[in-house]
């Protein structure tokens, strides 16, 4: 017992939480302290390829092995197992990743992490090695495209004006849900993020570089609004309004998403943590 306790707590931090859920932190992270673009780029990659791996959970809704086989259980989730989300989001965040990355160290750490949380997510019970594997393709796929397409498709959103990339932003979330109407998490992410990515390129244009203190200044002011918008509605609500608790959710995050994308580089701004492009 105490073996496996130390398995499921050793894996759980080093593998699981590290290459995948951390993946949308070190995404901030890349966007306020390394290049906004570039961050800006991911940040919208994660956010399409969670939705879908949550849309195909609901379509497939396979059970975990430890559903099957309570001897298995280490830990325990609440969606379905099929497409692994963990291994499809380290797959999809490190392929990315390699645009900002050196490239020796960028492809050891895309061979290495999806390996890592793939290995960890099977021997917690939470996954079959078929959940992983399509997992890892489905983020393969992504990669693909975000390659592929990504350019194409930045190219014809830059040369529309700020108010149609608006529209096609809420017009994208109010598919997310109509796709998935028992969760408006992922829709109100992306209208807050999408929202919060235009105006930042139309008015906000700020440089990410900067020294080591402004960074860590950036990344501590920006993760602790993320905190407090995140926990303070559960918190100051809590079931207060059971009938609403869909809307709440995508306003909840939705809020989120736009501190994320520019109501924390306003606060830069403004705090001077950075400064704006240079007009050419």
């Amino acid at each position: 017992m105490a073996l496996g306790v130390v398995g499921h707590g050793s894996f759980d931090r080093l593998g699981t939480r590290i290459c995948s859920r951390h993946a949308k932190h070190l995404g901030q992270g890349l966007y306020r302290c390394v290049d906004r673009k570039k961050g800006a780029r991911i940040g919208i990659l994660i956010l399409i390829s969670a939705f879908a791996n949550l849309w195909a959970k609901t379509l497939f809704k396979l059970p975990r092995p430890y559903e099957l086989d309570p001897s298995l259980e280490l830990a325990r989730e609440h969606t379905s197992a099929f497409p692994s989300g963990h291994s499809q989001t380290s797959m999809t965040f490190w392929g990315a990743a390699l645009t900002v990355l050196p490239k020796g160290i960028g492809l050891a750490a895309f061979i290495a992490f999806p390996l890592l949380v793939g290995i960890s997510r099977i021997y917690l019970g939470v996954h079959f090695p078929m959940d992983v594997v399509a997992g890892w393709a489905l983020g393969g796929v992504f990669v693909a495209l975000f390659y592929f397409l990504g350019p194409k498709i930045e190219t014809m959103l830059h040369n529309l004006e700020s108010r149609f990339r608006m529209i096609i932003v809420a017009a994208v979330a109010l598919a997310m849900n109509f796709l998935m109407p028992e969760d408006t998490m992922m829709g109100g992410a992306f209208l807050g993020s999408g929202l919060g990515f235009v105006l930042v390129s139309k008015s906000l244009r700020f440089e990410a570089e900067g020294s080591l203190a402004e960074k860590t200044l950036r990344y501590a002011l920006g993760m602790a609004g993320a905190v407090i918008i995140f926990l303070g509605p559960k918190y100051l609500l809590g079931d207060l309004f059971p009938a609403q608790t869909s809307l709440i959710r995508f306003l909840r995050y939705g809020l989120l998403g736009f501190w994320v994308s520019y109501g924390a580089p306003l606060a830069f701004y403004k705090l001077k943590l950075v400064v704006l492009e240079k007009t050419r």
